[in-house]
């Protein structure tokens, strides 16, 4: 059986839109029929191509959030524990989701499975909904006779990243909103309020202090040319993205942050806490070390550092451990090395992995929450700063004034 997408009208005219499993279209429409319901559009959710591959239509190509994928994990992992056959468990969690797309997608699995495919297999229909560490944590669930278990940590996972995600992106907004701020103060300082207030000693043509002639300059050239600048600014954001699907460039650019003095660590540190959560589920759940670290290197977003890693498995398939391995690409922390080099040398090296991802996450949350705590002070003195500039612009020919009247 196939999912089918449908859109009919019921007995009073409006058009119901959902999704059926039905061996063909023909029985779809006769499945609205006995509902009474007459048949607009039915459209299948995947098409096979003469060469027999899968393909899909846009809609079922995106994305769904961390929070529904975990959702549907971790109601796979239940129904499962259960001892429920694996078709009626993807047909029981199609049934309790609302969302169309996300509908099609199980039902779509589903079929994958009644043909004799396994979940792993099923799920690789869609990859950007079920990622490469998802379908082969799921792939060892299945054959080491755990899948429950597998999608439960697999669960976890998820929750865990987005969680981890979210705290970084909330500490983020504050320092980004308090930024945008001051320079729109500044802006508005220089556009509006300096023009009117020095517009008195313009006229009064006596000679300006420096400071109060770079100011003016300041202002005129912000009140002329703002505009200028929004163009110039979208115009080099779009270029800027253009140019970043081409990997030699993206790469200088990765480069050039890692070379930051502070944004460097940040990342580096996200990439590597990244890597060893990756890299720890999927040990953990039984994948092989060497196929874990090809897949755990896919999700390092950073080239520079990608490049840096992508042989760690090859040197591990020739017999080095995995602690001298990291050690050769120079990226990892010595705390990760030591804990890797424990784990190996007492036979529990997924336990290991997961303190240390555990421990580098922690210190990325720090390293953010510190950032953080001096961003404000220095926001602070930045807008001071700012004023103080402006106000003694002000002052000084309001001095000179009053000293020829002297």
């Amino acid at each position: 059986m196939a999912a089918f997408e449908y859109i009919a009208l019921n007995p009073r005219g409006k058009e119901e839109k959902g999704i059926i499993e039905a061996d063909s279209i023909k029985q779809v429409r006769q499945l609205l029929r006995d509902k009474q319901l007459a048949p607009l559009t039915v459209t299948a959710t995947k098409e096979r191509s003469s060469d027999t591959q899968p393909r899909f239509s846009l809609q079922l190509g995106k994305r769904i959030s961390a929070h529904q994928l975990a959702l549907i994990t971790r109601q796979l992992a239940t129904l499962i524990q259960a001892g429920m056959p694996i078709e009626e468990v993807l047909k029981a969690v199609a049934d309790q989701n609302d969302q169309r797309k996300i509908k099609a997608i199980i039902l779509s699995v589903r079929s994958r499975v009644l043909e004799g495919y396994s979940l792993a297999n099923s799920m690789a229909d869609f990859p950007q909904v079920f990622p490469n560490l998802y379908r082969a944590t799921v792939s060892a669930g299945e054959q080491s006779g755990h899948l429950n278990l597998v999608l439960n940590r697999l669960a976890d996972y998820t929750e865990d990243r987005k969680k981890s995600r979210q705290k970084i992106q909330l500490a983020l907004v504050y320092p980004i909103i308090l930024l945008c701020a001051s320079l729109l103060i500044v802006g508005f300082l220089l556009g509006y309020v300096v023009p009117d207030i020095v517009k008195v000693f313009i006229n009064s043509k006596q000679q300006l202090p420096a400071l109060t002639e770079v100011i003016i300059a300041a202002s005129d050239w912000v009140k002329s040319s703002w505009y200028y600048v929004a163009i110039v600014g979208v115009l080099t954001w779009m270029g800027y993205r253009y140019a970043m699907h081409h990997d030699s460039f993206k790469k200088r650019v990765h480069q050039f942050w890692l070379k930051l003095p502070v944004m460097g660590k940040l990342l580096l540190n996200m990439e590597t806490a990244r890597f060893i959560s990756t890299l720890s589920i999927l040990v953990r759940s039984g994948v092989p070390l060497v196929d874990a670290l090809h897949i755990a290197v896919e999700v390092i977003d950073n080239l520079s550092i990608k490049h840096q890693v992508k042989d760690t498995a090859l040197w591990v398939s020739e017999g080095n451990s995995l602690r001298k391995a990291l050690e050769r690409t120079n990226v990892f922390p010595p705390m990760i090395l030591h804990m890797v080099a424990s784990g190996e040398s007492s036979g529990e090296l997924d336990d290991m992995l997961g303190r240390a991802a555990e421990n580098q996450q922690q210190e990325v949350e720090g390293f953010v929450a510190m950032l953080v705590g001096l961003f404000e002070p220095m926001m602070l003195l930045f807008m001071g700063a700012i004023v103080l500039v402006i106000v003694l612009a002000v002052l000084l020919p309001i001095l000179n004034l009053n000293a020829l009247v002297v």
